[in-house]
């Protein structure tokens, strides 16, 4: 695709779902990608909630990790009020060392069964995001979990303690869709991008550490760069489809 490609040159995305489930692994991680299409979805009426793996405690150089997940809670908190979604879960995994296996995939099926989503949103989980950058473990990990645990929530006998403890299976994904940039499906988000913007930049403390940017910048620049880019007339969020 080129640089300037827009929405259209893109299979559309369905819109035949009313809940989604983003389930990621760090603080931030939603606001990197899907920020402007959760926010696109929000003013259509659509039901986004948030579950992410970790707290991002071992995220901020310098800053000890309880103090780390602290700060980056809270940040996310601000974050989602932006793009118009109320609900987050921690699933309390440790930052950097996610690993992938029952237990993660156990528990990740028990927050589908708890929200029951129609959707269920998670970011790129290949090795690279384009040649030369190398994924994180912990996104390669959480990604391919985030798969699995979806026909987990659905099987009865996988873990079938999550009954006993009230969360009942649940079949109801229609599909993954997957964040990523090389995504041959899209949601056109021009009036989503300004809120994206706004949700990235509350996670301050990290945008600090990462860069002597001013935060505001860093926002506008990655939001603008994963819609279509500095110049572009139609913004865009590409994805993956699976289902």
């Amino acid at each position: 695709m080129s640089v300037d490609a827009t929405a259209s040159e893109f299979a559309p995305l369905p819109d035949d779902w009313q809940r989604a489930l983003v389930i990621m692994a760090h603080p931030d991680d939603p606001e990197y990608g899907v920020g402007a299409a959760v926010a696109t979805w929000t003013a259509a009426g659509k039901d986004v909630r948030y579950v992410l793996g970790t707290r991002g405690e071992a995220g901020i150089a310098g800053m000890p990790p309880d103090e780390a997940a602290r700060v980056r809670e809270g940040e996310q908190r601000r974050a989602i009020a932006h793009v118009g979604v109320s609900e987050l879960e921690f699933l309390d995994h440790r930052d950097g060392t996610i690993e992938y296996g029952p237990i993660l995939r156990r528990d990740v099926a028990a927050a589908i069964r708890r929200h029951r989503p129609d959707l269920v949103v998670t970011m790129n989980f290949h090795e690279t995001w384009f040649p030369g950058a190398w994924n994180s473990a912990d996104h390669r990990a959480f990604g391919l979990a985030v798969l699995d645990a979806v026909s987990d929530a659905a099987n009865e006998w996988i873990f079938p303690d999550l009954s006993d403890d009230g969360l009942e299976p649940w079949a109801g994904v229609k599909r993954i869709i997957v964040n990523s940039p090389t995504g041959q499906s899209a949601v056109e988000v021009s009036g989503g991008v300004d809120a994206a913007i706004a949700s990235l930049a509350e996670h301050r403390k990290y945008l600090e550490a990462l860069s002597g940017d001013a935060v505001l910048d860093q926002a506008r620049r990655q939001v603008l760069g994963v819609t279509g880019g500095e110049d572009a007339a139609e913004r865009y969020v590409r994805f993956d489809v699976y289902g």
